[in-house]
């Protein structure tokens, strides 16, 4: 342990700690004395040992603490205590002292260690010897030593002693007496009356002096002095100076100040005070009172010291005179006093206000306070409306200013607004404790003025702030005016009135409702309602759809927002009459004669004459053998049977008879068909004798124009006039054999021929008589007859030639062009037979022109000249909207060309616009528009119009669509939904629901109370009021309506509240707590995930909407390309030699069906085309690695007829309206004919594929290439290729197909259930084809290029557009147009670069067929090796068999080796789809027999059969071509053209 040093008289505490456990005691010892051995030793159980009170020689020593840690066992350790004693300072006094004595003071330390240090301090300061003072030490002394006692002295002085032990100190206070003395002497002084004075009088000392003042009154020298008396009001201040608080006049004199401290002698001085007296305000009213605009004086009194100044201040403003000079001040001296006079002139509203004077001099001032009072007139009250009703409101008023004087009454005025105040009402003396009062008696819908007045003693205010109201308004109380009905048609009435009286309106008139009943006999009575908006003060509706010529009753009530008004009285009007609507009945016909027939039938039902009946009309037309139709007749009468007479023989007529009113000719009958008996025929139509040989002549003749019956045979008479032979010779033919060999006849000699025709009725008249005369030598003569022949289309039609002559005679056609005749070529469309009959078959519009047929031998030659005319289906007619009304649509149309036959009528299809579901109308043909009748209201419908003739029907006009009149209900907000509510019943007026033009058919109303979930359900109909009952009371309820019509449904929601119990209503609705916040919780958690899934289903209803519209432009264009597959050709209406009337572009795709046999290498083209073999050796596999595909084209060239475009396309891009195609050049305004080129292709191995185009060329004399003029179309594989899908199309036609599909199906594509749909076409392409080559690019605007199309499965008809022409720099960058048809390879370096083959192009010499790739070409190049996977058509490596050869069936001239310009890649079947077997399957029909054999092919047979079948409704030509390859096959539209799918 460390040593303790202890100080003496002190307690001391000696800690033994110990470390560990257990231990058993802790004892302490000293000089081997255990402790404690006297009082003041302690030791406690922890083991510290306190010593008290500590003695040096005592407790000085060695200390030892032990510790027993066992029982035998202890430790111990030893401290040594030093005890140390503290100085001690024996007492010590100050003597009493006065100023300049001697000061001795000692300080002795008599006890304590040494060295001991002994210091003085002054008030806490250490001194420090000097100025007087000085301080001597010793050992253990120190005295103080003062040479001069000061006052400076004075204070506590301490002696300090300290050693090791502690330091001590001892304090005493010195005090040095001084006597009293003046610090500040008192002085003469002024004191101002009524202010506070101190009269000043310092003085210091010790002990302090005590000070006193005496006073002495008067002026004049001081006599005898007194005490001042020491009051509230005068009082000594502690610095001995003397406060007068409110010095008076008596406070005058002189005043002494004494002071003494018992030090020296007393000290005294005196001073004379004098009181001054300030401005003081003696006399002024407090309040006072003025009249406004009267004038007032205020007065104000006062005194003080001269000179006094009275200034006069208005509020915080002071008043000038000279400034201000409504205002006056006078001032005036009355002995020791100053009145001063403000003068009002007059007194006005401002000077309500405290007024101040204030008067002022050398020693103060003192303001007097005036609070004037104006009274006058008060302020008009401000008026407020509180509620305002159709005959009543409710006014509240606040009063602001009430003139300084109370309101005693008010007064109300009103007018109305277009009346002056003369004409006022008034409601007087209205008490002033009210506020608001009740105007009654008002008229609805009206305009007021309404002022105000108040009024107090002094007057009565200006009027208050004029206010203009208008009440609200009633329902009308008077019913229209003049209502008069006008029949229009058979099915409305014109309703006409004017709006009811100004007066009775009530408001505006928003509308009204009209109201129709039927008066005949069998209705209900029960009025209609249909509403319409006000317009103005005159009124005209239309009721539509009205009985046909019956009797109504009309009622018209007007409406505002308050409600509906009186009806007016019921008035009547009938329909006008219409046309029967149904057809006579019981028709029948009965042929009497040959020209004679009787039709008889009965009257139609009474109910559906919809008039008066005035008679009957039977209309009848002739039908002839060759399909066309007579001229139309008709028959009035009015019986109810009618003969028909002067009609011809044996004729096949139709007849229908209809009923006829004032309005019109009803509905025909059904057409009822009759044919007259035969008759003896009429004379051969011609007669031609020619001589065959010396023995024998020739007669021909033609059928009888009007045959009157069946021509059982022909009789030949011959007869020679110098022979003597009285009769002539008779011979007999069958009807078919128009000609004759008479044989046996005498030569040189002259005979006469004649024939006449023989039916069941006898023979008829006799043909002209012949002279012929039979010859030794026999020039060429041609029997048969020229003329004109008519045939539909797609016929055969033989041109017969038969011809006589020795020798035989050579037969040649020829067909007529512009300024020539061409060579009829021979080929499967175009046979001569050995009689020299030409067969055409199934002819086309192209075919339609004049034939010349010749017939030469070395006696001569004979030529008889053929007009064939060709009828086609008519062209679509143009369809327009001319009218539309709530359940009608009226149509018009203007017919196209009649295709050379005549319209027989008009199919009209319509259809809702979201179905398709079609419904046809038959329309005569006479007729140019249509009402649809019984149409749905307000709702879109879709129309189309197709004409008919005797080939068939024409193409579909372009859909249009239209929308009847009328739309969806809404709830108007000027009518109030809610007549009644109380605690459990609410009442609903629906009569604000308007139609919008179409009936409403159902109202679901549903409600609940506010925050619950289960909604509750009421139907009703819009002219009843629904009452909802059972509800809770005091209760919130959500409401939501429902109201349908044909055009769509409209939705109302409201909320209301059931009264309470009592009958009062409740406050809104707060947020709900406990149950209401599970609610809320709820309904917070559930929001996102309902939107969620309603934006989820929003995507679905949306995608599905354009998914319906996407389909429904594929089916409105399915018509479009049915036309373009189902006709041929258009003629001429008037098929006339020469020049046509105007320019037609005809385009014709064959029939075609492609049998592509592997086994075999076996290819037929067309029905009616030379049989070519073409086998997979002729597609080389030698070719660039990267090349698409190789082709094989063989080309048919056609008669050169013409040269040059027939049609400008120089601005035509996909897309747009090519209305250049109109710009038609007149140089080639004649029909060219074309010529046909189908092009098989192959592509590599990674994408094989079998590709047929047909391409349209007109062959030109120009150089000798072929120039595309037309617009091209391809087609695919059909099964029902028998059908002959054949196409036409005229310039304006293949200009509005162009823009209607390129606009129609630009963003169309191929939906999976549409797969399946059987089209003939896949590919119909409209191309820039006026110039001479094709070059091709990239289009970097993307007008000409789009991403790869779908797959063009069997069933898809795809639609490509190519891009504009190169007509300028720009432009021609990235065009697309036709190359010429050349043999020779050099020829290709016109092709496009992405149709180019290295292989192909690169000669055994090195040398290159064509120029060097431009730089912009050879990056083209690059990029369309990009597309090697994508079916690009590529020209045949020369190493491949050899284009041209000739093959069996075919010759070199007809084959000629090109390249393909646009082939259809067929598609491939899906990656994975095993190949179909060998063979047909039974789902697929085999292919119908060629019109030629198939050539033998030197190839070996493959496996898969000879005859597998290519194409089909749901198998592509890549499925069948080479079995066991099933690897993804891809095809893709050509960088160079735009891609549309059609459905």
């Amino acid at each position: 342990m460390r040593n303790i040093t202890a100080v003496a008289g002190r307690d001391t505490l000696i800690n033994c700690r110990v470390i560990g456990y257990p231990y058993y005691s802790i004892k302490w010892y000293k000089d081997a004395l255990l402790l404690p051995d006297n009082h003041r030793q302690v030791v406690f159980e922890n083991g510290t040992l306190k010593l008290t009170d500590v003695q040096k020689g005592m407790d000085e020593g060695e200390y030892l603490c032990s510790v027993l840690i066992q029982p035998q066992l202890s430790i111990s350790q030893s401290v040594h205590v030093a005890v140390k004693v503290p100085p001690l300072i024996q007492p010590f006094e100050f003597p009493p002292a006065s100023i300049g004595q001697l000061l001795y003071i000692p300080c002795v330390v008599s006890s304590g260690d040494m060295p001991i240090r002994i210091t003085w301090r002054k008030d806490g300061q250490v001194i420090i010897s000097g100025s007087g003072v000085t301080i001597e030490s010793k050992e253990f002394m120190s005295s103080l030593q003062i040479s001069s006692v000061s006052l400076k002295h004075n204070g506590n002085y301490t002696c300090i002693a300290s050693n090791a032990a502690a330091t001590v100190s001892r304090e005493r206070q010195l005090i040095v007496r001084v006597p009293p003395r003046f610090v500040v002497q008192p002085n003469n002084q002024d004191g101002i009356y009524g202010k506070a004075g101190v009269l000043n009088c310092s003085v210091d000392g010790y002990p302090p002096p005590k000070v006193m003042w005496k006073h002495a009154k008067g002026s004049g020298n001081p006599q005898q002095y007194h005490p001042v008396p020491l009051t509230g009001r005068i009082q000594i201040l502690p610095n001995s100076s003397l406060l007068i608080r409110h010095v008076l006049e008596e406070d005058i004199g002189y005043y002494l100040c004494q002071a003494s401290n018992g030090v020296g002698t007393d000290i005294s001085k005196a001073m004379f005070l004098t009181v001054k007296i300030p401005a003081m305000i003696t006399s002024h009213p407090n309040t006072t009172i003025a009249i406004k605009g009267h004038a007032k004086e205020l007065n104000c009194t006062a005194r003080g010291e001269r000179p006094i100044i009275i200034r006069w201040e208005k509020g915080d403003t002071v008043i000038d005179p000279d400034r201000v000079m409504r205002y006056a001040i006078a001032t005036k001296d009355n002995g020791d006093e100053v009145v001063s006079t403000l003068k009002l002139k007059p007194a006005d509203r401002g000077d309500s206000v405290f007024f101040s004077c204030h008067a002022i001099n050398s020693y103060g001032e003192d303001r007097g306070l005036i609070q004037l009072t104006v009274q006058e007139p008060p302020d008009p009250p401000e008026l407020e409306i509180r509620e305002v009703k159709a005959r009543s409101m409710n006014l509240r008023w606040t009063q602001r200013f009430d003139g300084n004087s109370i309101i005693t009454g008010f007064d109300i005025e009103y007018k109305n607004k277009s009346d002056s105040w003369d004409f006022k009402q008034s409601t007087r003396n209205i008490s002033p404790t009210i506020n608001q009062a009740n105007i009654v008696d008002l008229h609805p819908a009206s305009v007021y003025s309404i002022r105000m007045y108040s009024f107090n003693k002094i007057g009565r205010s200006e009027p208050s702030k004029e206010l203009t109201i208008s009440t609200e308004e009633a329902a009308p109380d008077g019913p229209p005016m003049d209502v008069t009905l006008q029949p229009v048609t058979s099915q409305s009435i014109q309703v006409t009135w004017k709006a009811p009286k100004k007066e009775l309106q009530n408001g505006i008139i928003r509308g009204y409702q009209i109201g129709y009943r039927e008066n005949s006999p069998g209705s209900n009575g029960q009025y209609s309602i249909v509403e319409m908006k006000a317009t103005g003060d005159s009124e005209v509706y239309t009721l539509d759809n009205l009985k046909k010529f019956a009797q109504y009753g009309v009622v018209v009530q007007a409406f505002n927002r308050a409600g509906t008004g009186p009806s007016s009285s019921e008035i009547n009007a009938t329909t006008l009459e219409d046309v029967p609507s149904q057809p006579p009945e019981n028709v029948r016909a009965l042929s009497i004669t040959s020209d004679v027939a009787v039709i008889s039938w009965s009257e139609p039902p009474r109910s559906t004459l919809n008039g008066v009946l005035k008679g009957y009309r039977v209309i009848f037309w002739s039908l002839y053998v060759d399909g066309e139709w007579g001229e139309m007749q008709n028959v009035t009468t009015t019986r109810e049977r009618v003969e028909l007479r002067g009609m011809e023989k044996f004729t096949n007529y139709s007849v229908q008879v209809l009923a006829y009113t004032q309005a019109g000719d009803g509905v025909r009958s059904s057409v009822l068909y009759i044919q007259t008996k035969e008759d003896v025929p009429g004379p051969p139509a011609g007669i031609k004798a020619v001589p065959s040989s010396a023995s024998s002549v020739v007669v021909s003749w033609l059928p009888p124009t009007k045959p009157n019956g069946v021509i059982r045979k022909y009789t030949i008479f011959c007869s020679s006039p110098g022979s003597g032979q009285p009769a002539p010779s008779e011979y007999e033919t069958s009807p078919e054999q128009l000609f004759y060999r008479i044989a046996h006849l005498n030569r040189g000699q002259q005979y006469l021929l004649w024939v006449a025709a023989v039916t069941s009725a006898g023979r008829g008249n006799s043909s002209e008589k012949v002279t012929i005369e039979p010859a030794g030598k026999a020039p060429a003569k041609i029997i048969s007859f020229g003329g004109t022949v008519t045939t539909p289309w797609l016929k055969d039609v033989r041109l017969p030639c038969n011809s006589v002559g020795d020798p035989a005679p050579a037969v040649k056609w020829t067909k007529d062009s512009e300024d020539s005749a061409i060579p009829v070529s021979l080929d499967g469309h175009r046979l001569i037979h050995t009689n020299g009959t030409l067969l055409l078959r199934a002819v086309k519009a192209e075919d339609s022109g004049y034939y010349t047929c010749t017939a030469t031998n070395t006696g001569g030659f004979d030529t008889i000249i053929v007009n064939l005319l060709v009828q086609v289906p008519p062209d679509q007619p143009r369809l327009t909207v001319s009218k539309t009304s709530a359940s009608s649509i009226t149509l018009t149309w203007i017919p196209g060309d009649n295709g050379g036959s005549s319209i027989r009528g008009f199919v009209l299809q319509y259809s809702v616009d979201n179905s398709e579901e079609w419904k046809d109308v038959f329309i005569s043909s006479s007729e140019r528009s249509f009402k649809l009748d019984s149409l749905k209201c307000g709702t879109w419908y879709k129309v189309k119009l197709a004409a008919k003739n005797s080939v068939g029907s024409g193409r579909i006009s372009e859909i249009i669509e239209a929308k009847t009149h009328g739309r969806e209900p809404s709830f108007s907000k000027d009518q109030h939904l809610f007549t009644h509510i109380n605690s459990t019943h609410a009442r609903l007026n629906l009569q604000g629901w308007n139609n919008g033009g179409c009936p409403i058919t159902a109202i679901v109303l549903e409600y609940r109370p506010k925050g619950t979930w289960a909604w509750q359900g009421v139907r009703a109909n819009s002219s009843t009021e629904v009452f909802l009952t059972e509800l809770r009371e005091a209760t919130w309820y959500e409401l939501r309506m429902r109201a349908c019509n044909s055009a769509g449904c409209g939705n109302e929601t409201a909320q209301f509240a059931t009264l309470d119990y009592d009958g009062s209503t409740i406050p809104p609705i707060k947020s709900a707590q406990g149950e209401g916040d599970d609610v809320k919780k709820l309904f917070t958690i559930g929001c996102p995930v309902i939107l969620a899934t309603l934006g989820v289903a929003l995507l679905f209803v949306v995608r599905k909407k354009r998914k319906e519209k996407r389909l429904k432009r594929l089916r409105d264009a399915k018509s479009l390309a049915e036309m373009l597959i189902s006709k041929n050709n258009r003629s001429f209406d008037t098929p006339v030699k020469g020049p046509p009337q105007g320019p037609r572009l005809h385009i014709d795709i064959p029939r075609v069906q492609l049998l592509i046999e592997d086994k075999e290498g076996i290819k037929q083209l067309g029905d009616d085309k030379a049989t070519i073999p073409v086998t997979d050796a002729e597609f080389s596999q030698a070719v660039n690695p990267q090349s698409f595909c190789t082709g094989v084209s063989l080309h048919h060239p056609a008669l050169i007829q013409s040269t040059g475009p027939l049609i400008d396309m120089s601005d035509i891009r996909p897309g747009t309206n090519p209305v250049s195609r109109k710009n038609v050049k007149s140089a080639h305004s004649t029909r060219n004919r074309y010529s046909s080129q189908w092009t098989l292709t192959k592509c590599q191995a990674s994408t094989p594929a079998r590709t047929l185009t047909s391409d349209w060329r007109t062959v030109g004399s120009q150089h000798g290439v072929t120039v595309t003029e037309s617009d091209s179309y391809s087609a695919s594989l059909s099964q029902d290729t028998d059908k002959g899908r054949n196409s036409m199309v005229s310039t304006e036609s293949a200009s509005s197909t162009y823009e209607e599909l390129a606009r129609a199906y630009e963003h169309a594509k191929l939906e999976e259930q549409l797969q399946h749909a059987k089209f003939e076409i896949t590919e119909c392409f409209i191309s820039d084809s006026s110039s001479d080559q094709m070059t091709t690019g990239t289009n970097e605007n993307a007008d000409s290029m789009t991403s790869m199309s779908t797959p063009s499965e069997p069933g898809i008809c795809r639609f490509t557009a190519s891009p504009p022409k190169p007509q300028d720099a720009d432009r021609g960058k990235n065009v697309a147009v036709p190359i010429p048809h050349r043999a020779n390879k050099s020829d290709y370096c016109n092709l496009p670069l992405y149709t180019k083959s290295e292989a192909f192009f690169r000669k055994a010499d090195g040398r290159e067929p064509c120029p060097v790739v431009p730089p912009r070409e050879a990056s083209m190049r690059n990029l369309t090796r990009a597309y090697h996977t994508q079916a690009r058509h590529l020209t045949l490596d020369p190493a491949s068999k050899p284009l041209g050869l000739p093959h069996p069936g075919a010759t070199a001239a007809t084959a000629t080796a090109t390249l393909p310009q646009r082939t259809l890649a067929m598609p491939a079947p899906p990656a994975g789809t095993a190949p179909p077997a060998p063979g047909p399957t039974p789902s697929e029909p085999s292919a119908p027999p060629s019109a030629a054999p198939p050539a033998p092919s030197t190839e070996p047979p493959r496996a898969g059969g000879p005859h597998t079948k290519m194409g089909g409704s749901r198998d592509s030509l890549l499925e069948m071509s080479t079995p066991g390859v099933g690897r993804s096959q891809k095809q893709g539209a050509g960088a160079y053209s735009k891609s549309y799918t059609l459905v």
